[in-house]
């Protein structure tokens, strides 16, 4: 039977610190402008809707608060909620149990495969990360998500070795031209259609906008063999603050690994 545990981050955790970097440097929430006040109503009039829940942690993910979550044990799209949370906490380990669970229980969940993907990637377990985009690329619900997971398997291709089947993702284009986010930026670069330094336009200024383009050229740049150069983008997406983002998250591992010493 499936039962409700607990919901999700309590108020305590408001601007708390939500992350501390292997450096000490403290990540903290932002302010609520009302948006968790609301699900938080909203779910205290139905505490079993599996929905309500789920927005509530949307909410909360928006001005980056992520702790905190307990689930229904039987409900894959919790698992993939709470996975994609302890994944943006750096609980690597724990997200995986979650998503590779959630992953058992429904397999048909776009979300599932696409962060399970992320966290192999993580790992550097590059081929089991192409295996997971390779399943979430065709439940993409809209274009920026093909975007997303194009990018990711030729990524996860390329690291694994597989040069040429990442070439053929690219010329088979399974996303959609001007997808309006970063990864079709970052496609354009994998494509050749601009250079390195034309990847960033005027309009790119947020700080998950910094770190997520930032980790794609670096990436590049460790594909073409060019270390240092993949290096100095990976620690401006640290720079950037963007510490939810997956491309600060990865960089962080970038910038640990021996590949760009």
């Amino acid at each position: 039977m499936s039962i409700i545990l607990s919901i999700l981050a309590p108020l305590c955790v408001l601007q708390s610190v939500q992350y501390r970097s292997p450096a000490g440097t403290e990540y903290r929430a932002q302010r609520d402008t009302g948006a968790i006040a609301r699900a938080e109503s909203a779910l205290a009039a139905d505490p079993r809707n599996v929905d309500r829940i789920i927005a509530l942690g949307v909410a909360q993910s928006s001005v980056r608060q992520y702790r905190g979550l307990k689930i229904a044990p039987n409900h894959a799209l919790l698992y993939r909620w709470r996975g994609h949370r302890y994944l943006s906490t750096r609980q690597f380990d724990r997200a995986m149990a979650d998503l590779t669970r959630g992953a058992r229980l429904d397999s048909t969940i776009y979300g599932i495969w696409y962060h399970l993907g992320i966290v192999r990637f993580v790992g550097r377990d590059f081929a089991g990360a192409a295996d997971a985009f390779t399943r979430a690329l065709p439940m993409a619900p809209d274009s920026g998500e093909r975007a997303g997971s194009t990018d990711w398997l030729w990524m996860s291709l390329s690291r694994a070795g597989r040069k040429a089947d990442a070439q053929a993702l690219l010329d088979r284009h399974p996303d959609v031209p001007n997808a309006g986010n970063a990864y079709a930026q970052r496609l354009r670069l994998y494509r050749g259609d601009v250079a390195p330094d034309s990847v960033f336009t005027p309009a790119d200024t947020s700080d998950i906008q910094i770190a997520t383009l930032s980790y794609g050229i670096g990436d590049w740049y460790l594909v073409q063999g060019d270390t240092a150069k993949a290096r100095g983008w990976f620690e401006r997406a640290v720079a950037s603050g963007g510490w939810p983002a997956f491309g600060f998250i990865v960089s962080e591992i970038e910038l640990r690994s021996r590949k760009t010493r």
